[in-house]
């Protein structure tokens, strides 16, 4: 599954106020040309909207964001989420994906948490919120004494369309997590069209890197 995830250089970053957006809103995003989504577990809707995109999308690479407690990480694993994701680094949460065999990626913001992170068997981490910490420069100088261990960040927070090809030109970063590809109030207005053009420009934004 990591493979997988490291094949998906844009990752967007969904709030769902309400459960029956799940099902518009990933065919937005197909519609976009983007096959993966993370639906963070911050609002009551979170569990009915992964189930939904579970049952209906199941070529869909389906993850769960902002899980960081023991509840949350039972209901991904039992809704059968491919990948989960957290803000923090809590090694019982890793440890429950792990012994569930689910990709986990915790989040990092120092040396030694990536570290931890390391030693208990993540390779590719979360650096949030980017743009709080210090942005590029900061992955830039974090990331240096770990690039020769194989270790691949997911920056998300602060980044967007202006500056998600910085980060990903770094050899460092996988992919970039954006809630800018499809907002609340977006998905509160059933404005899929807007979503759908914000997949296709961001998709395209990070094809530039490959010509």
């Amino acid at each position: 599954m990591l493979n997988e995830l490291l094949k998906r250089p844009v990752i967007p970053v969904i709030v769902i106020e309400d459960a029956r957006d799940a099902e518009p809103l990933m065919e937005a995003l197909l519609k976009g040309g983007m096959d993966v989504i993370e639906i963070t577990c911050r609002t009551a809707a979170a569990a009915e909207a992964i189930a939904r995109i579970k049952k209906t999308f199941p070529e869909v690479l389906l993850g769960a964001g902002t899980v960081v407690t023991p509840e949350q990480a039972r209901m991904c694993v039992d809704a059968g989420v491919a990948f989960g994701l957290a803000p923090g680094l809590n090694p019982a949460t890793v440890e429950y994906f792990k012994k569930h065999d689910t990709l986990f990626v915790p989040g990092i913001a120092t040396p030694s948490e990536i570290e931890q992170g390391l030693s208990l068997g993540c390779k590719l981490l979360k650096f949030f919120p980017a743009g709080a910490l210090g942005g590029l420069d900061m992955l830039k100088n974090l990331s240096a004494p770990y690039a020769s261990l194989g270790v691949k960040f997911c920056p998300t927070g602060g980044v967007n369309l202006g500056n998600m090809n910085d980060y990903l030109s770094l050899p460092t970063v996988s992919a970039i997590g954006g809630s800018w590809l499809a907002t609340k109030q977006q998905i509160a207005d059933k404005d899929w069209g807007s979503i759908t053009r914000q997949v296709q420009e961001a998709l395209a934004k990070a094809s530039e890197l490959k010509a």
